[in-house]
């Protein structure tokens, strides 16, 4: 059923494609149950494609992170241009990004400091800053245009030596699961993506729109606002020792 469904999408898709139409989503960021920030993204067609933007806000101990996002694509869902504006505890940074023949240039700003990086392009990728419900909206499309295959995450964040990197993603479907969205019952199809080797779960509705992501980064998830997952997928509780991590 849940393979079916999929297909079905991907035909629609085809014949009536995401630049034709508005989405937005409104989402709760929380850690181990309790909310600590909102996230937005919103979706509008242009004659070239379609524009996106996403407003993150998460505060907690530990972790101030302010985030505002905006991509221009094109009907394919392919990356034409990012701009990313961020504060992480009081410290900001840009990112201006855009393909550059068969690479895909950064130019970052961080502490201070200028970097320019150069990364390989590939048409099924998506920029993938951390609590952003936009990126991992363009991922699901992505995934049913592309059966589930050649998808690919920039990861506009320092790991190690390395400022930004691109990353494979490897998507795995589940059975279907149950919830409720605006009080109405629906069928919640899961995926869980691994990139560089730590998993997201990623639970989306009867239209492929996102509804609930469990993050890498411990304990956090993004739910949408109206949503809720039956049974849920984590324990809720707050292990007394566990501290606030930052991405």
């Amino acid at each position: 059923m849940h393979i079916v469904a999929r297909f079905s999408l991907a035909v629609l898709l085809a014949l009536f494609p995401l630049s034709s139409a508005a989405q937005s989503g409104s989402f709760e960021i929380a850690e181990n149950g309790h909310p600590v920030g909102t996230a937005t993204f919103h979706f509008a067609a242009t004659p070239r494609g379609y524009d996106s933007t996403s407003i993150v806000h998460v505060t907690m101990q530990g972790l101030d992170y302010a985030l505002s996002k905006t991509e221009r694509l094109t009907p394919a869902n392919r990356l034409r241009q990012v701009f990313l504006s961020a504060v992480v505890n009081q410290s900001a940074v840009t990112v201006a990004a855009a393909p550059d023949a068969a690479q895909f240039l950064l130019n970052i700003s961080a502490n201070g400091r200028r970097s320019t990086i150069r990364l390989p392009a590939h048409p099924g990728a998506v920029f993938l800053p951390d609590f952003d419900p936009g990126a991992l909206e363009t991922l699901l499309t992505l995934a049913v245009e592309r059966n589930d295959r050649g998808l690919w995450a920039i990861l506009p964040k320092k790991t190690g030596s390395q400022i930004a990197s691109i990353e494979a993603v490897q998507l795995a479907t589940y059975p279907d699961m149950h919830g409720t969205l605006n009080g109405a019952t629906i069928t919640v199809h899961h995926l869980i993506a691994t990139i560089a080797g730590t998993q997201t779960d990623l639970f989306s509705g009867p239209d492929n729109q996102l509804l609930q992501a469990e993050l890498p980064e411990q304990g956090f998830a993004l739910v949408r606002k109206g949503f809720v997952l039956t049974p849920p997928a984590k324990p809720l509780a707050t292990p007394a020792n566990q501290q606030a991590t930052v991405p």
